[in-house]
């Protein structure tokens, strides 16, 4: 199967079984506090999770986009990703654990045409928190045993503890519980060793293995339990479900192959890649490993950028990780000898084989294709800077360079170790630039965590006040600069509100104060916030402000309207939310801004408080 076979068919067969079919959410969540992509299914689906009915039922499924940069750089390997795609199907309060696995096993088995004898399957080994999940053993061994397979623990059923078979909770608190997980093994495939390099046959393996015998290709989270403040346990009156199975590694296993790279979803990039290197594709080499990251790099920057909140380079936060993206892709298409830019015609080819599962790409092409040129034609300025500075170096009489020094040329000028080795003809000081490398992943990683703290479920008051603020906001830029104005983005923490927006230029002082002072208006006359679930054409005949994406006039789905105010004294803001607000303005407190700066290429940026 290919991966548009698969996504087709997971989602028909959810469909046949009472799910609604629900859009991908954009990669750049709206009013999230915590994350800067979306990262995983789950994300957009937070509020439903926590109890918010949701506009299409009970059952639901999707193909959520997703982006994940903690591993940057790892890619080049075998199998790490910074987009991918998470097949996921959900009960909000529906069924549970039985027709959760079945439904799983049955999709591999029956649609997938996996073999049983190459699945096992991993359940919580329970703990003081909360017991084993005897309840999924047993109906895991009823799905087995109705293709002939005697199972138990320890035999094609595995348990762990909270570390390898638990979910959440997203922050301190809320719905968390135990998941079961499913995989494949390799063994039986013609050349074990090329699927798991490091399994060496005698060792004893199991699912959770390092050696590569097992590929995970689904998890089944059952979120029945919600984690109180003191750390207790407490059963959900209405437990979730909540799965995902990740599209570029169900190929790769469907159609045997090592690595996801060697699938129909990486390798038209690899081949246009080839093309303009005039190297072939080295599995175990550097130069495949400099083409698997071109290729997942450009892929990915043209989905950040191709959304329908797309956001262009720049050196903070989305569009850093953007302009870090890029610039690791050329540096690598240097190291290959590509001559010429060559960015955009990576982007091309992505744009052709995603365009019938996200057309917004297509739609967006010509935004994609500038943002990247002009992205890499800076860079290779940056680039020519660099080795301008590499080579006053030669008149130093090293005998290897040293690591800080390689490693300035690197952060400074995007300069890789193996080029700067080139260019000097010397090695550097492995060990110092290990040390530099470490030193510089550490603080970023740290840095992360930082930004990052307060978990996905953070409803706390300060949280919930500013993100009802961000309505006000939008309202009154629209009022101010003009209806060109909307929203790119926004990041909460306990200390201020940042709000992204397209507007071409600055914002005169005058402007900034005329907002500021109709949100403290707004604040001060205690309108009412609620919400009503309606159709795109009645949010549009209400003038609603949000993202009027095509799939949901096709899908027919409801969606989620926020208003502040009321029929007595009139609307100020109605907007597309999910929540979580305030129920009356007062509540926010005084409203201040303290920046209005550049985000990226025709997109302003305000940072508020509210006190």
């Amino acid at each position: 199967m290919t991966g548009n076979e698969i996504r087709q068919k997971f989602l028909e067969y959810f469909r046949e079984r009472g799910h609604a079919i629900i859009p991908s959410a954009s990669l750049i969540p709206e009013n999230d506090p915590t994350v800067l992509f979306t990262t995983a299914g789950m994300h957009p689906l937070v509020p439903y999770l926590l109890g918010e009915p949701h506009p299409m039922g009970k059952r639901l499924a999707d193909a959520q986009k997703c982006v994940r940069t903690g591993d940057i750089d790892e890619v080049g390997d075998n199998r790490h990703l910074t987009f991918f795609e998470m097949m996921g199907n959900w009960s909000l309060g529906d069924y549970f654990k039985k027709e959760a696995i079945e439904w799983s096993y049955g999709f591999l088995t029956k649609v997938c045409g996996i073999a049983p004898q190459r699945l096992s399957v991993t359940v919580f080994a329970g703990d003081s928190d909360a017991p084993r999940d005897d309840e999924s053993v047993a109906i895991w061994q009823a799905q087995f045993k109705k293709d002939g397979l005697e199972t138990g623990l320890g035999n094609r059923i595995f348990s762990y503890p909270k570390a390898k078979n638990w979910w959440g909770p997203a922050g301190q608190t809320g719905p968390c519980g135990p998941d079961t997980e499913m995989f494949y093994d390799t063994l039986n495939l013609p050349d074990p060793k090329e699927h798991a390099p490091n399994w060496t046959g005698t060792e004893p393996c199991h699912p959770n293995c390092d050696c590569g015998r097992y590929v995970e290709v689904w998890n089944d989270v059952f979120m029945q339990f919600n984690k109180t403040a003191d750390g207790k346990f407490e059963p959900l009156a209405k437990p979730n479900v909540d799965t995902g199975m990740g599209l570029e590694r169900m190929a790769m296993v469907l159609q045997g192959k090592p690595t996801v790279f060697e699938t129909e979803l990486f390798v038209p990039l690899i081949e246009e890649i080839e093309r303009r290197s005039g190297k072939r594709y080295d599995e175990s080499g550097e130069t495949g490993r400099a083409m698997r990251i071109i290729a997942d790099h450009l892929k990915t920057a043209t989905f950040i950028i191709g959304d329908p909140r797309g956001v262009g380079p720049s050196n903070v936060d989305q569009g850093y990780i953007v302009r870090r993206l890029i610039r690791r892709a050329v540096r690598f298409g240097r190291q290959l000898e590509i001559p010429g830019a060559f960015t955009k015609d990576i982007a091309e080819k992505v744009i052709g084989m995603y365009v019938g599962a996200y057309p917004e790409l297509a739609k967006n092409r010509e935004r994609i294709l500038a943002e990247l040129t002009a992205e890499e034609e800076k860079f290779s300025r940056t680039l020519e800077r660099g080795m301008a500075e590499a080579l006053k170096l030669k008149a130093n009489s090293w005998s290897e360079v040293p690591g800080a020094t390689a490693f300035y040329l690197y952060e400074s000028f995007g300069f890789p170790k193996e080029l700067t080795e080139e260019v000097l003809g010397m090695k550097v000081n492995a060990v110092e630039w290990d040390a530099e490398m470490k030193r510089h992943q550490d603080t970023s990683r740290a840095g992360s965590e930082q930004k990052f703290a307060g978990g996905l479920a953070d409803h706390s008051e300060v949280v919930v006040r500013y993100h009802t603020a961000t309505h006000l906001l939008h309202a009154a830029l629209r009022q101010v600069l003009g209806a060109h104005v909307e929203q790119r983005g926004s990041n909460i923490t306990h200390e201020r509100m940042r709000f992204d927006f397209s507007h071409p230029q600055k914002m005169t002082p005058e402007e900034i104060k005329k907002v500021e002072d109709i949100v403290n208006e707004q604040i001060a006359k205690d309108l009412p916030v609620g919400f009503a679930m309606m159709t795109v054409e009645e949010a549009k005949a209400l003038h609603a402000i949000g993202l009027f994406e095509d799939k949901y006039a096709t899908l027919g789905n409801k969606i989620k309207v926020y208003s502040v105010g009321d029929d007595a004294r009139g609307y100020f803001s109605r907007e597309i939310c999910g929540g979580p607000h305030v129920e009356h303005t007062g509540l926010i407190g005084k409203f201040k801004i303290v920046k209005e700066e550049a985000s990226s290429a025709g997109v302003r940026r305000i940072k508020a408080t509210v006190s």
